[in-house]
């Protein structure tokens, strides 16, 4: 099936910086369409893992499409890029102390591919970033390769540089790739459509042309409507706790109003987008932006009391050992960036050492955050008296009332209600 995709028309060189949680199935996807892909990262067991066909994240799908397009030859691996047709960076845009974000990352990687740029590429920044971030590139490949004409700058310029940020969701990310609409942005509208080109050989959602800026923009309007979004649920949480009402309840009940749509309170927000993007308008314009810092703060401050009701549970029984049941920032995936469950555990591991036992079905080794933490198995932590829901895993909705009877319950997902 795969192969019969493919044509000699159809073949053309993409190199992608970043093979994580977006670079790999990126490269994937974009090789099954037709294209010759080398995928790079700065990690060599990332490189020679993806190179045997094998893959170091948890994805649905995943390991079988890059098993394929590595056995066909269509996606290779390299420390360093290659000369290609088209460059997409997809590395991390973490946000460092005071929350200012840090672009050393795409920076890097656009030093990386200045030296194979040519005449007639296309550079493309999938990362999530500050307005303005696509522009920094342009400036910075016009500084590293003055022979190269850039857009915006000069009237013929001789490559496109464009904006185009992923819209998926973790365990559904092949699926997505494909199908989700994009919102492309070019340095000028000649990049806008260069880059469209691209992404309609494999994306059958509609694709959007704009400003490289307006686009950068929408990416972390998306995630920051989310934020706000959860923070009124999370704070209803508190304050149904303080009032002894049951949260779950009220949401459901709220929600049969046609025009309300409560969201589900939860630990916290983790991930690499929900739980940093916000921050990056923040820092674009603190004072005209209270509602998005509170709620940011909203959602941080959730897992200091998720960590206070844990606490009370466990000083009213101290003879007592509690399982935390998850520690990924979402349902049925193995990614714990920017994970509230993990920071719930390091405190509570912290205070408690081995009265905490942890569950995370789709990890096999803990994070260094959580040194000197136990991780069992599901069968071990459901002997605790004390459960600790941070993460609605599909294991741990399947458990039956009878293996969780008698037990002290803190559910924060309303997975057991």
């Amino acid at each position: 099936m795969l192969e019969q995709r493919i044509t000699a028309a159809d073949t053309y060189d993409v190199c992608v910086v970043g093979l994580g949680y977006i670079g790999l199935p990126t490269a994937a996807v974009v090789a099954r369409s037709g294209a010759r892909v080398i995928g790079i990262d700065v990690s060599q067991h990332v490189v020679d893992t993806v190179a045997r066909g094998d893959i170091h994240i948890e994805e649905a799908d995943l390991d079988t499409l890059v098993r394929d397009v590595v056995l066909l030859g269509r996606l290779t691996t390299a420390i360093s890029p290659a000369p290609s047709d088209i460059f997409v960076i997809a590395v991390p845009t973490p946000f460092g102390p005071g929350h200012v974000p840090d672009l050393s990352y795409v920076l890097n990687a656009t030093r990386a591919i200045a030296p194979v740029l040519a005449k007639g590429n296309t550079v493309i920044l999938e990362s999530t970033s500050p307005v303005g971030t696509t522009e920094q590139i342009r400036d910075l490949l016009a500084e590293l390769r003055p022979d190269l004409a850039m857009p915006g700058v000069a009237d013929a310029p001789d490559i496109s540089v464009a904006y185009c940020p992923e819209r998926v969701l973790p365990g559904r990310i092949i699926l997505e790739l494909v199908s989700n609409e994009r919102s492309i942005g070019g340095i000028t509208p000649a990049c806008a459509e260069a880059a469209c080109g691209f992404y309609r050989r494999f994306v059958e959602g509609a694709c959007t042309v704009t400003t490289a800026r307006t686009a950068e923009m929408v990416k972390l309007v998306e995630n920051t409507s989310r934020d706000v979004a959860i923070a009124f649920a999370n704070e209803l949480s508190i304050v149904c706790d303080k009032m002894d009402l049951n949260v779950w309840d009220v949401i459901e009940l709220a929600n049969r109003h046609p025009r309300v749509n409560i969201l589900k309170p939860g630990p916290g927000v983790g991930g690499h987008c929900i739980a940093v993007d916000p921050w990056f308008i923040v820092d674009a314009a603190p004072e005209q932006t209270p509602l998005i810092r509170t709620a940011r703060e909203v959602n941080d401050g959730k897992v200091d009391h998720v960590v206070a009701r844990t606490v009370a549970m466990l000083d009213a029984a101290p003879a007592a050992r509690a399982s935390l049941l998850g520690l990924a920032f979402k349902a049925d995936i193995d990614d714990l960036r920017e994970s509230p469950a993990v920071k719930v555990a390091a405190e509570l591991i912290a205070r408690y050492g081995e009265r905490i036992d942890l569950v995370e079905p789709f990890v096999t080794t803990l994070p260094r955050s959580l040194d000197g933490g136990r991780l069992v198995s599901l069968e071990e932590g459901l002997a605790n008296d004390i459960l600790v829901v941070l993460v609605d895993h599909s294991v741990f909705k399947a458990v039956p009332v009878e293996a969780r009877a008698g037990k002290q319950l803190y559910d924060t997902r309303g997975m057991w209600r």
